[in-house]
């Protein structure tokens, strides 16, 4: 297997390639991708893995003319098809000719049809595209078909597993294992408010048995060099605590002086602003007015409540740890309103954007750029 490329090498690329996953064809990933390449004036190259049914389709609905170069998967014209700005590498002749039995599609003649909801063809496709689009960001600098980070379109989790693959909660822990990295975190970055997770898909009255000192260590420092990456230098760090009012000097749970706190003297140690905890109800609060550049949650809704109140549709999902940019929107696949043309895109233009700007954007293990608040993801 190729070595992953290093993030000191991936942020060294001039013209930037980004491989962009549909995600679930029943969902809004195809209108949405539609949408925010469409919209893109950058010059960075987009390699999209999905369906050229869907992409179509969601093109005519918007109104918007086809504007990609489309190739299928596995076709031998793959590096001479490389130079356009947005190419589709299309699924649907696999789908057609059943080539894979997971796939499980219409015959030779018959139209593909994307039902909404949870179906295992979709899921067998959208799986089947986040892993291409890992393959071709593991593969050498220079190297054709590399890939130089990931933007993931929402997929359905519970379409995975109708289709088999239920060894992985999500993307992040498909990309963690694909990457064989053993640290790496969910982190979140809006206009206002940044958060990285100690703990992500884990069920809320699992959380105290899963919480460890290096899990709150992991999500400091990962969320530092995400920081960085975005163009903070130094930043300033609060920390969550697990229970109400951080636990009240122990009253409330002891989680704070025995998991917590140990975390954050390690990272004080390691070089790190770090401060906390602090309660959960009262930080993100100060955060937002400038005070801090990271807040650590302590589990998933703690950190994404407040994300998503604040800039739905605008916030975007960063993977870090990973030894490539990964972004994705802050938002699932509204199975509700997929194909109606109302779907708001803007979560999945700031992800696109937000990758371009962590791979123009290089920081070195020093941290030599301007300290203070990075640019937004909206900005």
């Amino acid at each position: 297997m190729p070595k992953g490329p290093t993030p000191t090498e991936f942020a060294r690329t001039d013209t930037p390639t980004l491989a962009v996953t549909m995600g679930d064809p029943g969902g809004i990933g195809p209108e949405i991708v539609v949408q925010s390449l469409a919209g893109t004036t950058a010059s960075t190259r987009f390699v999209v893995h999905g369906s050229g049914t869907a992409m179509h389709a969601a093109a005519e609905m918007l109104g918007i003319e086809p504007f990609w170069w489309s190739i299928d998967r596995g076709s031998d014209l793959l590096d001479s098809a490389l130079g356009h700005r947005v190419l589709l590498i299309d699924s649907d002749a696999d789908v057609r000719t059943k080539r894979s039995g997971a796939l499980r599609g219409p015959g030779e003649d018959q139209p593909i049809r994307f039902e909404r909801g949870v179906h295992k063809l979709n899921g067998a496709l959208s799986y089947r595209w986040v892993c291409d689009a890992i393959e071709s960001a593991k593969l050498p600098l220079g190297t054709p078909g590399r890939a130089d980070g990931i933007v993931t379109a929402p997929i359905s989790k519970s379409a995975w597993h109708a289709a088999g693959h239920n060894r992985h909660p999500g993307h992040t822990e498909l990309l963690g294992a694909k990457f064989n990295t053993r640290r790496f975190a969910m982190m979140f970055e809006g206009p206002d408010l940044r958060v990285s997770l100690a703990t992500v898909h884990v069920p809320l009255n699992e959380i105290r048995d899963v919480l460890t000192i290096g899990k709150v260590f992991d999500a400091i420092d990962l969320g530092v060099q995400g920081c960085k990456q975005l163009g903070i230098a130094n930043p300033r760090v609060a920390v969550c605590g697990l229970n109400p009012h951080a636990g009240e000097g122990g009253l409330m749970g002891d989680e704070e002086t025995r998991l917590i706190e140990p975390a954050i003297t390690l990272a004080t140690n390691h070089g790190m602003r770090v401060e906390g905890p602090f309660p959960g109800d009262t930080i993100f609060g100060r955060a937002v007015s400038g005070e801090f550049d990271l807040v650590v949650a302590m589990y998933h809704d703690q950190g994404l409540i407040p994300v998503k109140l604040l800039a739905r549709d605008r916030s975007v999902n960063i993977t870090v740890g990973l030894p490539t940019v990964r972004t994705s929107p802050d938002h699932g696949t509204a199975f509700d309103i997929a194909g109606r043309g109302v779907a708001d895109a803007g979560s999945m233009t700031a992800a696109i954007e937000t990758a371009e700007r962590m791979l123009r954007s290089p920081t070195d293990a020093s941290g030599s750029q301007t300290e203070g608040r990075g640019a937004s993801a909206s900005e």
